[in-house]
């Protein structure tokens, strides 16, 4: 087995977090690591763990989380698949959504609060800084000002190294980078759902981490005779994984974390990053929206 083989998402490419995090840029999002709804513990406790493994194995270095997965059940399995981290493991997570109960989400953004689930995932993931934490969603309760403020806290007090956003317009993005320096944007995006194409181009230019999540949607592009089914025959890939491949080669800031409670979905998905599109198959698929 050559080295490509064994680790295919060494060949999605690294990009620099806040220019001093090298990840490779095909991630892992743990949300699908719960039970149904996102709520509670998953069917199969020990394939997450063997999910998380390996990730690891096959390159993955870039996980993505969040309190509310769960709650805390994601953050806590990550702990138990990966703890203690290796050196080169950048584990992002989120605050600033609420939940009581299955499919419930609610933006909380009061400055207390996030202090207090910034403290929680420190210890749910047995970690002294969180690499990247993220605003899950703007709470409009809450001036923004006052959220990132208090994140802004929380990295000078060294319990965040980076800062992130979530579900952001391009103007909302200004207006935080003017309270704190913002490295990193999570939107939804994927080839069949564009609508955050301006978020994407500004991240580009301003060269923040753009991390699409829902990254794999296709939908009828991969109906039988349609371009993704088309392009998956001659590459002898899935249409998820020319998904990921097309993301992959739409930005060099894109960084997407396709999630999976299955090892076997997980090895597929992960040799999306050894596909390469030429010019004239990225365009195919671009205008087929």
């Amino acid at each position: 087995m050559t080295q490509e083989t064994a680790r295919p998402v060494d060949a999605s490419g690294v990009y620099r977090l806040g220019g001093d995090l090298p990840v490779n840029r095909l991630g892992y999002g743990a949300m699908q690591l719960t039970g149904p709804g996102v709520w509670g513990d998953p069917k199969d406790p020990e394939e997450a763990v063997r999910v998380l493994r390996r990730a690891a194995e096959l390159g993955v270095n870039f996980i993505d989380t969040a309190d509310s997965y769960g709650p805390f059940v994601s953050e806590q399995l990550i702990r138990k698949a990966l703890h203690p981290y290796s050196q080169h493991l950048v584990i992002a997570t989120k605050g600033g959504l609420s939940r009581s109960g299955p499919d419930d989400w609610r933006a909380l953004g009061r400055p207390e609060y996030l202090r207090q689930q910034t403290e929680l995932s420190l210890r749910h993931l047995g970690a002294e800084r969180i690499d990247l934490y993220q605003l899950h969603r703007v709470d409009p309760k809450v001036p923004l000002a006052d959220q990132v403020g208090e994140l802004l806290l929380l990295q000078q007090e060294g319990k965040i190294r980076h800062i992130g956003l979530s579900e952001v317009t391009v103007e909302q993005i200004k207006e935080a980078r003017k309270i704190a320096d913002i490295v990193s944007v999570q939107n939804l995006y994927n080839l069949a759902n564009r609508g955050a194409e301006d978020v994407l181009e500004y991240a580009e230019r301003e060269n923040l981490g753009f991390i699409p999540w829902f990254p794999m949607a296709t939908g009828q592009l991969a109906r039988p005779g349609g371009p993704l089914d088309t392009l998956a025959k001659e590459h002898g890939a899935s249409p998820s994984q020319l998904a990921l491949a097309w993301l992959l080669r739409r930005s060099p800031v894109m960084l997407p974390i396709p999630g999976t409670s299955r090892v076997a979905h997980l090895e597929e998905n992960t040799q999306a990053a050894q596909v390469t599109l030429t010019d004239a198959q990225f365009q195919a698929l671009s205008q087929a929206v």
